[in-house]
């Protein structure tokens, strides 16, 4: 379980990493239609409007939430 968070804290790190320098291929290859939850989608949101790119943000919003 520990790899697994271990994991998931690091693509999350390289999400917000791609967001903020807008590697908008990256980042989809990073999200590859994974779901998650609704604060961590919100904060990804905040993130993305800091920069104002059009792309990133839409990428953002695409992101399912997790249930």
């Amino acid at each position: 379980m520990e790899t697994h968070n271990n994991q998931s804290i690091a693509n999350f790190a390289a999400i917000k990493t791609a967001i903020a320098n807008n590697e908008e291929a990256l980042l989809k290859e990073l999200l590859a239609d994974q779901a998650m939850p609704d604060l961590e989608k919100s904060y990804l949101m905040d993130l993305a409007g800091l920069s104002n790119d059009p792309a990133i943000l839409k990428i953002i919003k695409d992101i399912p939430v997790e249930k």
